[in-house]
């Protein structure tokens, strides 16, 4: 067993159900760190939401390890490098750390082995960020699925791990010179976050979970489109971060009533999970590339980002991510379907857009849901289409969610509220339709065809 061994905190921002954790804990001595990477971060004026929430989710973490006899360190810098440089500090013979399968985290831990190689220390990689590890569940051919329905069937059966305990109380290392625990605000940001952000960090996300669970999980099978009732979990930014551990979730809600189609949402996570880090390319590019949008930022871009396209749900949904760092699934769904089949505009766009904006903003489950969206994914139709009207009809019938988003709109009662004649929209101050749906879709599926002819 080693003497002294170093928890690197990456996206597993807790205590609970935090494999590396306790396996650094094993050893008699062992500090706990997290690096803020200039690679990320950069000046933090673009990522604004989710330094934030990172830095909540910091301090959180920072009293949640000193409960158990352990401080946090932070340092900034180049990751592997700041690694090494603590390891060196302080001794340590074994870095233990999240296994992560995203492009900049593998490139990350490579280059922490080429220091260990060098400088006599080793890393061992854990399961923690998500269910099933990437990697672990593959086709009949051995290689990665790529239709989520076979690898949810899998991914269901497979056996998972036990969620473990959280370590017990210890004594620390001493903290070395440079060494601090956070306080406020470990990162300094250059920009103002949304003014409805979630608060961050475990402890936060587990009461977000439990009243959840108690109150809407029974009925999540059903009322999760529900736009007006905001009855899905808002725990996405909490896994992202790692301050839940998507397997203690899966494993406590799944047998729950309700918690099968909860489950399924946590399966598609681990799909596109597994999809880029076999294929770390697609977060840039398309998986297929027939009719691949191609128009790029302009003033139809502009307003889409305003929320000012004319479309209610659209706009409600885009004021929606500027107010709270966050945006319902399905509307995402809708706004991804109108830029880049409506409008013609490159899903890379809305996908950088979103990145910029959203707490819960992870590559892999934005660039492939854009995909998905797109037609370039992993959908098996590829030519789905989210009519804005339809879709706020259905499931904003009265108006509700349309109306907390839009306040030009508030006095306009269903159905007008959807679709609004231009004499209406003119008298309460509401952009004019950016686009005629109809001829927009009518001239998507032109484009379309005429690309897929092109490549017979």
């Amino acid at each position: 067993m080693p003497s002294r061994s170093l928890c690197v905190f990456t996206r597993d921002l807790r205590v609970r159900d935090n494999p590396a954790l306790v396996a650094a804990c094993d050893s008699p001595d062992v500090a706990a760190l997290f690096v803020i990477d200039d690679r990320i971060v950069g000046d933090g004026s673009q990522i604004a939401n989710r330094l934030q929430f990172l830095n909540e989710s910091l301090v959180n973490l920072g009293a949640s390890l000193h409960a158990i006899g352990l401080e946090l360190m932070i340092r900034r810098g180049d990751w592997a490098s700041s690694v090494a440089i603590v390891v060196r500090e302080r001794g340590v013979e074994v870095v233990h750390v999240a296994h992560d399968g995203s492009l900049i985290a593998v490139r990350r831990v490579k280059a922490l082995r080429a220091a260990g190689e060098r400088d006599g220390f080793s890393i061992v990689a854990h399961p923690g960020i998500t269910v099933v590890a990437p990697g672990t569940l593959a086709t009949g051919h051995g290689t990665p699925y790529q239709v989520f329905t076979p690898f949810y069937r899998r991914w269901l059966a497979a056996e998972w791990r036990p969620p473990l305990r959280i370590p017990e109380n210890r004594a620390a290392m001493q903290a070395s010179q440079g060494a601090r625990t956070p306080m406020n605000q470990p990162i300094p940001i250059a920009a103002v976050p949304a003014i409805e952000l979630a608060r961050g960090g475990e402890t936060a996300g587990l009461a977000a979970l439990r009243e959840w669970a108690e109150s809407r999980l029974v009925g999540y099978a059903d009322g999760h489109d529900d736009l007006a009732a905001d009855a899905t979990s808002r725990i996405s930014a909490y896994l992202h971060f790692g301050c839940l551990s998507p397997l203690e979730v899966a494993t406590r809600l799944r047998d729950r009533p309700g918690g099968e189609a909860f489950a399924r949402q946590l399966g598609w996570r681990d799909f596109f999970h597994q999809l880029l880090a076999s294929r770390p390319e697609f977060a840039t590019v398309d998986i297929r590339s027939a009719g691949t949008p191609t128009g790029g930022a302009g003033e139809e871009f502009e307003r889409w980002c305003r929320g000012e396209t004319g479309f209610p749900l659209v706009d409600a949904g885009m004021r929606q991510l500027l107010r709270e760092g966050f945006m319902h699934n399905r509307v995402r769904m809708v706004v991804a379907s109108f830029l880049t089949k409506d409008l013609d505009i490159s899903w890379q766009l809305g996908a950088r857009y979103f990145m910029e904006h959203l707490v819960d903003g992870d590559v892999a489950n934005n660039q492939l849901n854009w995909q998905w969206v797109a037609g370039t994914g992993t959908d098996s139709n590829p030519h789905r289409i989210f009519n804005p009207t339809r879709q706020s009809q259905r499931f904003d019938p009265n108006g509700a969610y349309i109306h907390r988003y839009v306040p030009e709109l508030r006095t306009i009662a269903a159905p007008t509220v959807h679709d609004p004649p231009d004499d209406v929209r003119h008298f309460v101050g509401y952009s004019e339709a950016m686009v005629n749906h109809a001829a927009a879709i009518a001239h998507y599926r032109i484009r379309r065809a005429s690309d897929v002819n092109g490549r017979l």
